[in-house]
């Protein structure tokens, strides 16, 4: 059953083996969420053990949750999660450099079949989903299973991400879509018309 979590079979998740490295998993999880916000340094070395990958100078904002605690997540370096960051990890999730999460960021892998009776059994499956180099999900943003978003590509808040997007856009709604393509005009505005002034 643990390698049907990786295949996109349904499968019972209720199996007892997957239980038990899932609860495993958690009680580290546990810890990390109750650290001190001076203890950063033992913040990164839980990381690296609680991830299946995980850069440099990666920071997550406690409270973080996950399914596995982080074990079929592939973090790249630079990645900064704010609070209540969800990662729905029964099969990987890749994220590339300096990607950002707003807070209340969910990323789901797991899904449930269509068909009430295999609902009701308790079956579910499970899709990888792949995040680019450089992006930014804002605040309450949902990625579904199966979903791949390209580099720098902006996610407006609240958007649910139901299908891939391509790299070099900012994306928003429920499903989301583009809305346009990163321009010459962000090269010159921030935010409206507040001017890039470093």
């Amino acid at each position: 059953m643990i390698n049907k979590m990786h295949t996109g079979d349904i499968y019972p998740p209720y199996d007892k083996e997957i239980f038990a490295k899932q609860t495993e998993c958690l009680d580290k999880l546990y810890d990390f969420n109750q650290t001190r916000p001076t203890e950063l340094e033992k913040r990164g070395k839980m990381l690296k053990e609680m991830f299946c990958e995980i850069g440099e100078n990666c920071y997550i904002e406690p409270p973080f949750h996950a399914n596995f605690g982080g074990k079929h997540v592939h973090f790249g370096n630079n990645i900064y999660a704010n609070f209540n960051l969800s990662l729905v990890d029964d099969t990987h999730i890749y994220v590339g450099d300096c990607t950002m999460f707003g807070p209340n960021v969910t990323v789901a892998t797991a899904g449930h079949p269509i068909l009430p009776e295999l609902r009701e059994q308790g079956y579910q499956y499970n899709m990888p989903v792949h995040i680019g180099r450089n992006c930014w999900l804002g605040a309450g943003v949902i990625v579904l299973p199966g979903v791949t978003i390209g580099d720098n590509t902006v996610v407006g808040a609240g958007s649910v991400v139901t299908k891939d997007l391509p790299s070099n856009v900012v994306a928003v709604g429920n499903p989301c879509r583009v809305l346009r393509e990163i321009n010459d005009r962000d090269k010159e505005y921030y935010f409206k018309d507040r001017k890039i002034e470093l």
